[in-house]
């Protein structure tokens, strides 16, 4: 018999206060780490950032994102038109799939955390084409020969981009939108920059989490009791993960161990509308382990 989440006793329980103490630690933790190292500036150093400090170049810690790494591939030989070709295949074939999956199942398939990982992946390749767009037309002024000096005089002493002469609309909006500045000769990357980084990280550990479970432990069930398996079922739970591991082959960003917090910040945010959702509408849980009636619902 089904369990009628909307009643207050559902909630006001151990086991919900067990989960959530789980829950809200993890969430913790990975803003402590966030607020630690992310970013140009370290916040373990020593320094002083006030008074004549003002100027100082930001240090390139650990949480550093320089906008050339959103674009460029990993290898100088490799022209950046080509990761920007992988990048619009990619977007427009999971953009597709997961269209076909909305019309053909509605929207409640975004109860579930493989479409929420599914959408994200879908918007990385997004944002992703965009900024190799961006690149490629930075890539292409400077082999023309008329962008030989981009950067200015004051570029050691963190000095804000000037767009040069003849710089589209489009390529001022990415570097000046969110305070670019340079650091040893590199541009240090703004909001749409970091944002691709935190995005493409949240990704490696979801889509890897999501389509681990799926084959290891759910489809060795579904195939025993011959559960049909569409091409969409599949497919978002596998040409996802080919290609994220094509495009973390292909760029240049790097992957510092402490931006695992957002994964960890993205799994407690849906775990968190579950449970206002739920507490709302009594509705089916997407997973049975999520129901707190479930006996290992704490674990």
């Amino acid at each position: 018999m089904a369990v009628d989440t909307t009643e207050p006793e559902y909630w006001l329980n151990w086991k919900f206060l067990l989960c959530a103490l789980w829950v809200y630690s993890c969430m913790a933790l990975a803003c402590f780490l966030i607020w630690k190292y992310e970013g140009p500036r370290s916040r373990d150093s020593n320094g002083d950032d006030g008074g004549d400090r003002e100027e100082a170049p930001p240090r390139a810690g650990p949480g550093v994102v320089y906008l050339e790494d959103c674009w460029k591939p990993c290898l100088e030989e490799i022209h950046p038109g080509w990761l920007l070709a992988f990048r619009v295949v990619a977007f427009f074939i999971l953009a597709s799939l997961l269209l076909i999956d909305i019309v053909t199942d509605g929207w409640s398939i975004f109860l579930y955390y493989t479409q929420w990982t599914f959408l994200l992946v879908t918007l990385y390749f997004g944002l992703g084409s965009l900024l190799s767009i961006y690149g490629c037309y930075q890539y292409a002024y400077k082999i023309s020969g008329d962008g030989s000096d981009l950067i200015g005089s004051g570029a050691d002493h963190g000095t804000y981009i000037i767009a040069p002469t003849g710089e589209s609309a489009y390529g001022h909006a990415i570097k000046s939108s969110c305070y670019s500045r340079i650091h040893g000769g590199q541009e240090i990357a703004g909001f749409w920059g970091y944002l691709f980084q935190i995005m493409f990280q949240t990704n490696a550990g979801a889509v890897m989490i999501t389509d681990l479970v799926f084959w290891l432990i759910l489809y060795p069930f579904l195939a025993h009791n011959q559960y049909d398996m569409n091409f969409i079922l599949i497919g978002t739970h596998s040409i996802n993960v080919v290609f994220l591991v094509g495009d973390a082959a292909l760029n240049k960003l790097h992957f510092p161990w402490f931006r695992i917090a957002y994964f960890l910040l993205w799994t407690g945010l849906f775990v968190n509308i579950q449970w206002i959702i739920h507490a709302n509408v009594s509705i089916w849980w997407p997973y049975p382990f999520l129901d707190l009636a479930f006996p290992g619902a704490p674990v």
